[in-house]
């Protein structure tokens, strides 16, 4: 089992299983640092952190949790090589739109990249079906694939 790209080792396997089973039903601080560490998409990110805000509100000391658990968040978030902008948020409860609109542009950054270099990807393999099953030069490749005219000589040469 991976989490985050890391293989788990058999005990964090058993209290992975643990924390989808279990901790979503317990309403602690604890179990929502849990829920956001193993959220396995931006959505179930929001969702985490949507709920671990509904906990702070309703605990009676909830100035100081806040002010720890966005302090955590916004260290997560920089582990995870997250590209948002957490400097103006100082508060989870306070600011909870404004990292949700962070969150919403990260996942957008990321299909964009994505999409990218899928485009990316079609190009190269464009080349080199042509290159290979075709007498084009170079030029005629690059109009066709959306490579440059160097990419093309650089993938030819390869060869």
């Amino acid at each position: 089992m991976k989490y985050q790209g890391r293989a788990l080792l058999p005990d964090c396997q058993i209290l992975y299983k643990y924390l989808e089973a279990e901790l979503h039903g317990r309403p602690s601080a604890l179990s929502g640092i849990f829920e956001i560490e193993f959220a396995s998409s931006r959505q179930a990110l929001q969702a985490a952190v949507n709920r671990i805000v509904a906990i702070i509100e309703a605990a009676p000391n909830k100035h100081r949790l806040d002010r720890v658990i966005t302090r955590w968040l916004k260290r997560h978030l920089v582990r995870m090589s997250a590209d948002v902008n957490l400097d103006n948020v100082n508060s989870l409860v306070e600011d909870q739109s404004m990292l949700a609109e962070n969150l919403q542009h990260w996942s957008k950054k990321d299909r964009e990249e994505g999409r990218q270099e899928g485009l990316q990807k079609a190009r190269l393999e464009t080349a080199h079906k042509l290159i290979d099953r075709t007498d084009m030069d170079d030029q005629m490749i690059a109009e066709i694939s959306g490579l440059t005219v160097e990419q093309v000589a650089q993938l030819r040469a390869a060869k």
